[in-house]
This record gives structure tokens, C-alpha cells and sequence, in this order.
């Protein structure tokens, strides 16, 4: 396999000026989903797959992207930098862009080559993962002296005002902050984290994707954040609570009537509610080496997901479905947004052949569609790579 640095000289050219690569996550949240835009806990972690960008400055005032993954290579101008392009790759590091530029930094005048391992519309969060490597490594390159936090809040707001999906801070924050050997514990309101050893023994995290696909912002995603909006300005008639999940199950069901025009919103309401109380217990399960108890709140997360906030699936039930009864797997859930996408579980290493060649079978019968298993490990945040290293792809 050619190495990057070639690939990417043999699209731009050579040059004086220096190639330096770069390398962000992708990030699986083991639980606490669908909470961080209510204002609640999380528990990512950045994973051992991402998304490689060699940039390099130019003196023409264009921006110049292109990746190894998709088709679409772009030679825009700065006026064609400030639109969006349909639903294509490019918008994510365009969106950067435009948030640089609001802030009096102009950017133009590089040429980018990304290279990516992570599934696109897996929950993985492949879209965060360009966000952050571009923001961190323009970042870089223009000494603009941004530091983690204030990359992973400029990256959401490109998604959230360029891109058009109204996401929480988790995907930028986790992407930016991650650690090897860790998941964090995420206050989604202050911003404050605590780095969680993971000690799992025995056991793995492996992802099954569905490879059923799904666009995240032609789904229902953003339709969920207008409804616990409105959750939340119901409950505010008779609480001071600043987001829903400040909310407790408690006052939640005390005011139920509050609802009875919308037991969507009831049902959405619960959800965060309680998931933010599993967050907790699972960390806390964690902590004390409770690896049941973990993968327990796992399925009761799930099952959340699934009845009361609506955004999983029959290949995602079918999927978590099967492990239940399965006794080499101790959790499993839906993770991101939903939709389609991945199931995160926790496995015992010695079964993950064995359960992947079962289960591979069983699911391809069930559905018709093929699973992609991937074991993964909880690793670094974005940074600087030496250059040329070699990407492998994940299908």
C-alpha cells in the first residue's frame, strides 16, 4: 500500500513547504446517550480507528480537499468556501473553516488529504473526527493557539450551524479529550470531566455494525432535540431546572399531567432522566470493578433507547436481541445517535471468533445485511503523527 505522503504528493505536487499528518477518533459512548444535548453525563471514549488529514499551506488562497474514502476532491476559493454543498464530506471541514473565519482567522491557502478507518453513518462519530483533525490542525499550522476544549466547541458549532445537526458537545469533546486505557465521565453543562480507568479484564468492547445506513441529519435526530426542548419548558413551569436532565424521575412522573397533551415529549423526558441516573451507577459500577452491574445498565440503556426515546431499530434490537441469552457477553446497547448504526458490547475476548461468526450468520439471515465486527481499544485523543504512516481501512 502506497504511504500517505505519497498519495498526497501525487495529488498536489511537491512543494517547500512541510507535510504534517494528523489524527483524530472516532469515539464510542458506552453509555449516555441522547442526554448530551439535555444538558447531561456521558461515558465516551475515543477508540483506536479514525481520521488521518495531511495538510499542507499553499500560496494560491485555496482551500484544496481531498480524501482517499470518497470521490468529491474540491478546489474552492474563499467566497466558495462560505456555503454549504449538499450532504457531502466536504461540508464538515468547510464548517470549520467558517467558524475560523467569524472569528477574524483566515485559513485559506492549504491542501488537505484526509484518510479515514471509521465507517461513515455508524455512530461512530466519523463527522466529528474531520471537524476535530482539521480544527486541530489548522490550529496547528497557524499557531492560532487554541487550546482542546475551545477545538472541541468550535468543531459542534461548525455541525451544529454549518452542517445543520443540532448534536451536543460529546462527539468534539471526547474526540478532542480522549485517553488512552480511559472513558470520561462528561458533565455536557460545565464541561468538567473525570478520566475513568477501564479496567476490563477478561473482557473487550466490540462493535457490531449494522451497516444499515442512515443519514444523521435527514433522520429524526434534530426532531428529538425539539421535542426535549419542549420537555424541558414544560418542566420549567414548575421547576427551576436549567436543562432536562436536571430533571429527576421524581418530579418527572409528579407532573405527568403536565404532559397530557404530549406523551411523546413524557416519554422522551423519561428517558433522559433516567439515563442520566444510569450514567452514574455505571461509573460508579465501574469504579468498584462491577462488570455485571455495568453491562446490565448497558441493556437497560438500550431498552430506553429504544421504547421511550424511539431512535433504534429492528437490526439494532435484533442485534442486542441475540446477546442476551449469550453468556460470553455481559452488555450491549445501541450507540450514537441510533438510527442504524452500531451496537457497543462488552464481550469476553477468548469468544469474540466464535460470537462473530454466529452471530455474523444469524443476523445475515435475519435481515439480509451483512455486520462489520470491530473490536476496539479506548485510545488517545487527536494529534500529531509522524508522517507517512500507513492508514488501514475498515469496511
Amino acid at each position: 500500500m502506497t504511504s500517505l505522503t505519497a498519495q498526497f504528493i501525487q495529488r498536489y505536487g511537491e512543494s517547500d513547504e512541510p507535510i504534517r499528518q494528523f489524527f483524530a477518533p472516532g469515539r464510542v459512548n458506552l453509555i449516555g446517550d441522547h442526554i448530551d444535548y439535555n444538558g447531561g453525563l456521558v461515558f465516551p471514549c475515543a477508540i483506536n480507528h479514525g481520521t488521518t488529514l495531511l495538510i499542507r499551506k499553499s500560496n494560491d488562497n485555496t482551500v484544496k480537499l481531498a480524501s482517499l474514502n470518497f470521490d468529491l476532491m474540491a478546489v474552492l476559493s474563499e467566497s466558495e468556501t462560505e456555503r454549504k454543498y449538499g450532504d457531502h464530506w466536504i461540508n464538515y471541514p468547510l464548517g470549520v473553516l467558517q467558524q475560523y473565519r467569524q472569528s477574524a482567522i483566515d485559513m485559506t491557502g492549504v491542501e488537505c488529504l484526509y484518510s479515514g478507518n471509521l465507517p461513515s453513518a455508524a455512530g461512530l462519530s466519523s463527522s466529528a473526527a474531520i471537524e476535530v483533525a482539521t480544527a486541530y490542525a489548522l490550529n496547528e499550522i497557524h499557531k492560532t493557539g487554541l487550546d482542546l476544549v475551545e477545538i472541541a466547541c468550535l468543531s459542534r458549532r461548525a455541525e451544529n450551524e454549518f452542517v445543520g445537526v443540532q448534536c451536543g458537545i460529546m462527539d468534539q469533546y471526547a474526540v478532542c479529550m480522549g485517553q488512552e486505557n480511559h472513558a470520561m465521565k462528561l458533565n455536557c453543562q460545565t464541561l468538567q470531566h473525570e478520566q475513568i480507568p477501564l479496567n476490563l479484564g477478561d473482557y473487550r468492547i466490540l462493535l457490531v455494525n449494522t451497516n444499515q445506513r442512515r443519514e444523521l441529519s435527514e433522520s429524526k435526530y434534530n426532531e428529538r432535540v425539539i421535542e426535549t426542548q419542549k420537555a424541558l419548558s414544560l418542566m420549567q413551569s414548575v421547576s427551576d431546572a436549567k436543562q432536562l436532565a436536571d430533571v429527576s424521575l421524581k418530579a418527572l412522573e409528579a407532573h405527568q399531567d403536565l404532559f397530557t397533551y404530549y406523551p411523546t415529549h413524557f416519554k422522551r423526558a423519561r428517558h433522559v432522566v433516567t439515563e442520566q441516573a444510569r450514567v452514574i451507577q455505571a461509573v460508579q459500577a465501574l469504579k468498584l470493578g462491577d462488570l455485571r452491574k455495568f453491562g446490565d445498565l448497558m441493556y437497560q440503556s438500550h431498552d430506553s433507547l429504544a421504547l421511550d426515546y424511539g431512535v433504534s431499530s429492528e437490526p439494532l434490537n435484533l442485534l442486542v436481541d441475540i446477546t442476551r441469552d449469550n453468556p460470553s457477553v455481559i452488555g450491549s446497547r445501541l450507540t450514537g445517535a441510533g438510527f442504524g448504526g452500531c451496537t457497543v458490547n462488552l464481550i469476553e475476548q477468548s469468544h469474540i471468533d466464535q460470537f462473530t461468526e454466529e452471530v455474523g450468520q444469524q443476523y445475515l439471515s435475519a435481515t439480509g445485511l451483512t455486520a462489520t465486527f470491530l473490536p476496539i481499544d479506548p485510545s488517545q485523543g487527536v494529534h500529531e503523527q509522524d508522517a507517512g504512516i500507513i492508514e488501514e481501512f475498515v469496511a
